[in-house]
């Protein structure tokens, strides 16, 4: 099986392996900005989607127009007011990711399959350990365990550097990165995978891109909803993915061709976009 010649698989967990949608953090980032008494959309809450929560709260407040509206209710913003909110959000993510932490369809099945070849399977998130308590048990319950789960906070910096994709290799003892795999539905997932030298792969309709639950997607019109996950795709790819499927259940295929390329000797360095 070319699934053999992969060290390790590292993925993202809300809109990759749990949370189709990646709501979650788009409830409590609302929330947390509303209680403050400066209203945030969701489209503005999904732009830094994938970084560590205290990094987008820290680009939110940087936004031009949400500037504009804390510095008429608080004055101009700094990073105590970064302080103050990011503490606000974590109690309110947890509660958020513990209602949403039900498994993309197909993830257990793939985290298993991935297993039974040997493949190591670890995660990195912008997701605190705090953010992380109730969801770890509820995955497992739903057979979803990785080896290993690297959280924010616990590098120096987080997505798009490499530091949390290197982090989950090196304690899952998995290298050279090349022969290495991130799966990531947000650009700057994308960002840390190529970054760390890893074959990267972008999940375009469970995620961020296009921000919606399976049942809310699969109720638009087909040419709304293959629109939507047009853009999200192209987004995937211009960030560099080398590939882009719609969700964790169409990894398959992919990662058989990923084994086999590192079988004959690839990298990814170079090597575009399918």
């Amino acid at each position: 099986m070319s699934l053999q010649a992969i060290r390790a698989v590292v993925f993202d967990w809300a809109g990759t392996m749990i949370d189709f949608g990646c709501r979650a953090p788009v409830v409590a980032l609302r929330r947390v900005f509303a209680d403050a008494g400066v209203e945030i959309t969701e489209a503005e809450a999904r732009l830094d989607m994938g970084k560590a929560k205290r990094d987008h709260i820290r680009a939110l407040l940087a936004l031009p127009r949400v500037a504009d509206a804390w510095r008429a209710v608080h004055g101009a913003a700094g990073e105590a007011d970064v302080s103050r909110l990011h503490d606000a959000v974590e109690p309110m993510m947890r509660a958020a990711a513990k209602d949403c932490a039900r498994l993309i369809p197909g993830a257990a099945d793939l985290a298993e399959r991935l297993g039974a070849a040997g493949v190591k399977v670890g995660s990195s998130t912008g997701y605190t350990r705090a953010m992380m308590a109730d969801i770890l048990p509820l995955a497992a319950e739903q057979g979803y365990a990785p080896q290993v789960v690297v959280c924010a906070g616990e590098t120096l910096e987080g997505r798009p550097s490499p530091l949390m994709m290197w982090k989950a290799l090196v304690e899952l003892g998995a290298w050279p990165a090349g022969a290495c795999v991130k799966v990531d539905d947000a650009v700057v997932g994308i960002g840390e995978g190529l970054a760390a030298g890893a074959w990267t792969v972008g999940l375009s309709a469970s995620g961020n891109g296009v921000g919606l639950s399976w049942e809310a997607l699969n109720l638009l019109p087909a040419p709304d909803r293959e629109q939507r996950i047009a853009a999200a795709t192209e987004a995937l790819r211009e960030a560099g993915a080398h590939y882009v499927v719609e969700t964790v259940a169409d990894l398959g295929p992919v990662l058989e061709d990923i084994g086999a390329r590192i079988a004959a000797g690839e990298t990814p360095d170079g090597r575009g976009a399918r």
